[in-house]
């Protein structure tokens, strides 16, 4: 029975190749065509359900071995990387609740995005996503999580940018992904760590060789993937991001931020609980995370006046619970409280749209009188808590900061250490200019060559100059031999103004004062606090 693993993640992405090749080519495009698609979609999670439930029920008959391995993914030197699958415990019955869920939310898309623009789109994207969530939940080791954590995330981006035409959309969707990738970063770092002392990406392995491992190299290992389910499942500090995750359709919104994908860091905290369990300090900070996480959800959940916001805020709020749960120690409860959670809340989510017509009278009330008479927490709940801000002015304007000083440096010392003229950088100094420039030239060697013959450049050789006419008329010569004279004599012209772009310049005597001068300005620019403090915490993370 280990063997029907590998159809589960498979058939979504089957039916996502065929939806995408099939739109690409034109086949599946209209309304006309939106009952193949769905087709499509339907029977591929339905399969892919069928197949989890079997599974589910061999496991529980004690059928399965535990893991089911396909073949050699990668090996290099000491690296070895198999491609292997989970057949048993919490993963098998996560895959089978998720696959169920999946099913309904599609049976909700189907009419819900009737004669929709992107309907094949989306449902395109509804399959990877399943394809991408179930071989993160089903892979044995490290490298298949990491591909499905990140094509999920792709996902999510195209999902919440669905009306890309609005830049509302557009921004929150770049927001949403940039945040996640710092997540990204701790998951890599982490895999890193654990091949460095645990020899191995298997989560099995790792978890069976947590007792090995000291006190400190555990901790790193559990700090990285803390951090990496923390911006997955929205918590402090990146617990934002998920409110603006709303711009996407409800069906989207359903299966990614309420009942699927955004549980995904509470199922890495449980698959690495062995590890965790060997980091206490790790394990008080996912529990004071959790906790503020949880008081931040509820806080700011109770001053919304929108139904996918306030659900959003609690989900906010639940997962805060879920990790703190983790922190504790109390994991059997955590598990359970996943499933529930993705059960209540994928169900309120696809009920949201009608939730107007179940209110009656003024039972609803958009703020609680309690929390609007503690004037600082209704201010700060109405500001989320100013997190947006603070994230801003602690990530982005660093960036943009850090940015500044490698185009100045590259500007002022790198491009004059190369002896380029001056003149030079100052006619070519951005990027753009540049590009315009060889566009201006590929255009001049095409006319030349008799490409681009357009009415514009007719009538710009009519009001040309006698002279300039002459000219033309000398290049434009007939026959092989002026055609090769043109195309050799355009080449050494593009050739000798790249030259002289980005030639070495003749001032030779001044290297040495050039050198001096890009010397001092990299020594003021380490002496900046800002690269000092960076210069600590790369130093101090290589010690430990």
């Amino acid at each position: 029975m280990d063997t029907l693993v590998i159809l589960i993640p498979l058939l979504p992405l089957l039916a996502a190749g065929v939806i995408g090749a099939g739109h690409l080519l034109g086949v599946l495009d209209g309304e006309a065509s939106e009952t193949t698609t769905a087709r499509i979609a339907s029977w591929a999670i339905i399969l892919a359900c069928l197949l989890a439930l079997t599974l589910l029920g061999a496991d529980l008959l004690g059928k399965n071995s535990g893991s089911f391995g396909i073949g050699q993914w990668l090996e290099s030197g000491n690296l070895n990387i198999q491609m292997t699958f989970i057949t048993t415990g919490f993963s098998v019955r996560l895959a089978a609740l998720f696959t169920v869920l999946l099913f309904i939310i599609i049976r909700f898309s189907i009419n819900y995005l009737h004669r929709e623009a992107g309907f094949h789109r989306f449902f395109f994207l509804l399959s990877l996503f399943a394809s991408a969530m179930l071989l993160l939940v089903l892979s044995g080791n490290a490298i298949g999580t990491f591909i499905g954590w990140e094509i999920a995330g792709l996902c999510s981006y195209l999902l919440i940018a669905y009306a890309y035409d609005r830049p509302v959309a557009a921004l929150n969707a770049t927001r949403v992904f940039v945040t996640n990738r710092i997540g990204d970063a701790g998951f890599i770092l982490g895999m890193g760590l654990s091949y460095t002392w645990a020899k191995g990406l298997d989560w099995s392995q790792l978890n069976a060789l947590s007792t090995q491992l000291t006190s400190a190299q555990a901790s790193s290992i559990a700090l990285c993937f803390a951090v990496a389910a923390f911006a997955k499942s929205a918590q402090i500090p990146f617990a934002p991001w998920l409110a603006r995750a709303a711009e996407g359709p409800t069906p989207s919104s359903a299966v990614f931020y309420g009942a699927v994908m955004v549980h995904a860091g509470v199922y890495l905290m449980l698959l690495l609980q062995p590890i965790f369990e060997r980091a206490p300090l790790v394990m008080a900070l996912v529990a004071i995370v959790g906790f503020l996480t949880a008081v931040y959800g509820f806080i700011v959940g109770l001053t919304q006046t929108d139904a996918k916001s306030s659900l959003f805020f609690a989900t906010t709020g639940q997962l805060g619970l879920m990790f703190l749960e983790c922190g504790l120690g109390f994991w059997q409860l955590a598990s359970w409280h996943l499933c529930a959670h993705a059960v209540v809340r994928g169900y309120q989510v696809l009920l949201a749209p009608s939730l107007m017509h179940y209110i009656v009278g003024n039972s609803i009330k958009p703020v609680d009188p309690d929390t609007a008479s503690w004037r600082w927490v209704y201010v700060a709940s109405l500001q989320r808590f100013w997190l947006d801000q603070i994230t801003d002015w602690a990530l982005i304007k660093p960036v943009r900061g850090l940015a500044h000083d490698l185009a100045y440096f590259d500007d002022h010392i790198v491009d004059r250490a190369m002896g380029i003229p001056l003149p030079s950088i100052r006619t070519i100094s951005t990027l753009a200019q540049m590009e315009k420039r060889k566009i201006a030239m590929r255009q001049s060697l095409y006319s030349s060559l008799g490409v681009f013959g357009s009415l514009a450049q007719l009538e710009k050789q009519k009001a040309a100059t006698p002279q300039e006419n002459q000219d033309s008329d000398f290049a434009r010569g007939s026959g092989f031999a002026g055609d090769l004279t043109r195309a050799v004599t355009a080449i050494l012209y593009w050739f000798e103004d790249r030259l002289v772009i980005r030639g070495v310049g003749e001032d030779l005597i001044n290297y040495g004062r050039q050198l001096g001068l890009a010397a001092n300005k990299i020594e003021r620019l380490l002496l900046n606090p800002g690269y000092l403090a960076l210069f600590v915490s790369v130093i101090l993370l290589v010690a430990l």
